[in-house]
């Protein structure tokens, strides 16, 4: 593990502090991806709430666009925001990701579903573990992974209006390995940020940045796990 060399700050109190970043970051990570499952579930399994939000397509968009504006405020605002704010829009951003992601509990079997989610935790875990570990400087991977992403965007934009079951099925294996490089290179990223917690306990300062680094491997987590399901998922 990448340590500061600052011969100032005690080898043992920057492993510590690295280490506390670290189970701060999964531990609001994995409080976000329950109350992701916890609200698809309830939202699914109730005919008046589906009705509603897919009765109305502009309903979807508008929680959609939502979403990524808590997103974008979370990553640029975050350093001027109160701990308070940061903790709130986060479990907000995971609550309606679950409202909008209940399609996939009708689209695809409970099998499938739970098949694809511990596939990707194991996939995401040792892929993490790799991130976070690997003495090999990952920032190469950045834009590859940045063209990796567009060209998804580009494609799945593409094949709505081409409907090719075998360029949807590239589509989804491109994906899996896109967030799999992703996790990877992410966790290298907070590796190297967790450097700036304060060594005496992690601050105000430092608990903002676990809350930026859970959703940053929150939305690889995600993404890869929708990915996988596509490529591996049975339909009702």
């Amino acid at each position: 593990m990448a340590i500061s060399t600052n011969p100032s700050i005690p080898y043992d109190s920057r492993i510590e502090a690295t280490n506390a970043f670290f189970r701060g970051v999964y531990r609001w990570m994995t409080v976000g991806l329950i109350l992701t499952a916890v609200t698809a579930h309830g939202v699914a399994s109730s005919p008046e709430m589906i009705g509603t939000l897919y009765g109305s397509p502009f309903l979807l968009i508008g929680l959609i666009l939502v979403e990524l504006g808590l997103v974008v405020a979370l990553t640029r605002g975050i350093g001027s925001m109160s701990m308070g704010a940061a903790m709130g829009m986060f479990v907000v951003y995971s609550l309606l990701n679950g409202v909008t992601l209940s399609a996939v509990l009708l689209v695809y079997t409970g099998e499938s579903v739970f098949s694809a989610f511990l596939t990707t935790a194991g996939m995401f875990g040792l892929m993490s573990v790799y991130g976070l570990y690997t003495r090999s400087n990952l920032s190469s991977w950045g834009s590859f992974l940045l063209m990796g992403l567009v060209g998804l965007i580009v494609a799945t934009g593409v094949n709505i209006f081409v409907g090719s079951g075998t360029l949807d099925l590239a589509i989804s294996a491109i994906g899996v390995f896109v967030f799999l490089g992703l996790t990877a290179y992410d966790t290298q990223y907070l590796r190297n940020l967790s450097n700036e917690v304060d060594v005496e306990g992690v601050d105000d300062s430092g608990r903002k940045l676990v809350i930026l680094g859970a959703l940053r491997l929150y939305l690889d987590f995600i993404n890869l796990f929708l990915y996988l399901l596509r490529f591996m998922g049975k339909r009702r």
